[in-house]
């Protein structure tokens, strides 16, 4: 989003030694730390006075593969759609849905990250991990992370305590199978796509994806500002009343999740422009920084979208990238 100010001190790790190395020479200064892997999914509310950690730890290793599934360990440095595509090209599927979203292996697990129905919970085994309170490399099984919408144990004060160093996933030799997410099935059922490959599904989603998302690089954004939300039923059939159309897909628990970018759509704020900021022409979920000079622009324009898609749906909409 190109706001937030100075970091006190920053490294950058290529192993798990020099890891271990920068912890202790935090520790030994009483300061905080923070690892980053590719920033794309993180706000800044200010500078950070303390270590930021820069992952750049890599690898790819097949570590099984018979006629049903591969198990592939992948570092948590590596750039997270060079993995996507180099699954793909290995004839893998799994994965190819995630295309296309920038960041780091070792984030996705963090945000649960996922797309197009499709989330990293899906194929992850376990992860490694440093445990910054024992000094020690530990395993985590994909329960012990907690997995949940956007969300997982790293996201709380006690899961803070880990730095992902690789994840191993499960992912199937098989070719994925139809239905599909709503826009991905009208994607290829508009583009005359009915042989589905792990390479046609990928192809799909990048082609989509750059036409609803701006490069991070030339247009300051974090992707999807806003998670879905989740809502009881009965809220559903209040709001079918007066929008009998409203799109949504069925959750957990008997709930209800909503398309934030239709809600905030319908409010009529699409192109929107306040304190710096604009809400993205082609995607009402961005938010992008044309002119913002400090994260209280970035906060004072949040607000008002919240408060305005509130006023006229009664939703309260939550902020998916993490706020530092």
């Amino acid at each position: 989003m190109r706001l937030g100010g100075i970091a006190r001190s920053l490294t950058t790790v290529k192993t798990r030694e020099e890891l271990a190395e920068a912890v202790k020479w935090a520790a030994a200064r009483d300061i905080p730390i923070l690892m980053l892997g590719g920033g794309s999914n993180v706000i800044f509310s200010d500078g950070y006075d303390g270590l930021v950690i820069i992952n750049d730890m890599r690898g790819f290793t097949v570590l099984h593969e018979d006629d049903e599934s591969a198990i592939i360990q992948i570092g948590a440095g590596e750039v997270w759609d060079n993995v996507v595509k180099r699954s793909v090209q290995l004839g893998l599927s799994g994965i190819e849905k995630l295309s296309a979203i920038p960041g780091t292996t070792g984030a996705t697990p963090v945000q649960n990250v996922g797309a197009y129905g499709a989330e990293i919970a899906d194929t992850l085994i376990k992860l490694e991990a440093y445990d910054t309170t024992t000094k020690q490399l530990v395993t985590l099984q994909n329960a012990d992370c907690q997995f949940s919408y956007r969300g997982s144990i790293f996201k709380s004060t006690e899961g803070r305590r880990y730095i992902i160093t690789s994840i191993t996933l499960r992912l199937s030799e098989q070719p994925p199978q139809p239905p599909f997410y709503g826009s991905l099935q009208d994607y290829l059922q508009q583009h005359h796509i009915s042989e589905f490959t792990p390479q046609t599904i990928r192809a799909a989603v990048v082609a989509i994806r750059a036409q609803k998302l701006p490069d991070p690089s030339r247009m300051a954004n974090t992707g999807s500002f806003f998670k879905n939300p989740i809502v009881p039923r009965s809220k559903l059939t209040e709001l079918q009343q007066t929008y009998s159309d409203i799109p949504f897909f069925e959750a957990k628990d008997d709930q209800i999740k909503l398309l934030a970018g239709w809600l905030i759509d319908q409010a009529g704020l699409k192109g929107y422009t306040a304190h710096g900021m604009r809400i993205y022409e082609q995607n009402a979920l961005v938010f992008v920084n044309d002119s913002a000079k400090t994260y209280e622009d970035l906060a004072a324009f949040e607000h008002e979208i919240i408060n305005k898609v509130h006023a006229k749906f009664g939703v309260t909409l939550e902020q998916e990238p993490e706020l530092i």
